[in-house]
């Protein structure tokens, strides 16, 4: 519900239906046309090769929800500009980044060019691809890891854990982090107006951004944690961990509605954990 700030040809936005195909192209087209604002706005928080989890701040390297990843097969699925990614290749990994948009991929090029990895660290593999269907075999990958990527933007999330199910081996590890569902309740702005409940918890209309001739241009969706829950569930995997960030002391920047203020009295994002089973 926050990126659309980003865009000069939004003129306005509320909670309205849109088509899952509908919803690639809008937030396609709204990524590569903001991804370079998007990374000068945000770029010194994300760093080069961070691995950030969520507006929060909480870092990989602080929780370690992924684990050693020392020689194992990763993907990074909705990798933007390829910060996490080139974090797991850091760390020892064989990475691997997806994402729709190519003006985020070029983003990633560019910090690629311009962060070189330390030496011996293998290079990240960058491929543009729909999270609902990825070109890679069954089974290829040991872990998948998503920060905000995909996951909020798609109406068929169903689509994107089916998918991460048949990529990665028995017993793969996927963690991902989201908008915590608690935060459609109430208006995204930072200050104490986003402190009042607005919205019912159980309305699923998506909150879409249109341009001046009524075309969708952003869109995200709302799931509940038992949707999510029974979405992981169905697509094979065993939920093994959720973790719901406090707002640290040490952060004291605004990120569209997360702030300080809200971060101390509500979450803003979850991170699920889970298990392929098998």
């Amino acid at each position: 519900m926050t990126e659309g700030e980003y865009s000069p040809e939004i003129i306005s936005g509320g909670y309205l239906a849109i088509g899952d195909e509908e919803s690639v192209r809008a937030n396609r087209s709204y990524w590569d046309g903001s991804a370079e604002e998007y990374l000068a706005e945000h770029g010194s928080f994300l760093g080069a090769s961070e691995f950030v989890w969520c507006p929060e701040g909480v870092r990989e390297d602080d929780i370690g929800l992924l684990g050693d990843v020392t020689r194992k097969q990763v993907l990074d699925v909705g990798c933007g500009a390829g910060q996490c990614t080139r974090w797991l290749a850091e760390h020892g990994a064989l990475a691997t980044g997806v994402d729709l948009s190519s003006g985020m991929l070029e983003q990633a090029s560019r910090l690629s060019r311009e962060n070189p990895l330390t030496a011996g660290a293998v290079p990240p593999t960058f491929l543009q691809a729909d999270a609902r269907s990825l070109p890679f075999p069954s089974g290829s990958f040991d872990i998948a890891c998503s920060s905000y990527g995909a996951l909020p933007f798609v109406k068929d999330a169903e689509a994107v854990l089916a998918e991460a199910a048949r990529v990665l081996r028995p017993g793969g590890l996927w963690v991902f982090s989201v908008t915590h569902p608690i935060r459609w309740m109430f208006p995204d702005v930072p200050g104490e107006a986003g402190l009042t409940v607005e919205y019912s918890y159980f309305d699923r209309t998506p909150y879409v951004e249109l341009d001046a001739s009524g075309e969708p241009v952003y869109a995200e969706h709302h799931r509940t944690m038992g949707d999510w829950i029974s979405l992981l569930v169905e697509a094979g995997f065993e939920i093994t961990g959720l973790t719901e960030p406090e707002w640290p002391e040490s952060n004291e920047a605004s990120w569209g509605g997360w702030s300080p203020l809200r971060g101390q009295l509500m979450p803003g994002t979850t991170i699920f954990s889970a298990r392929l089973k098998g």
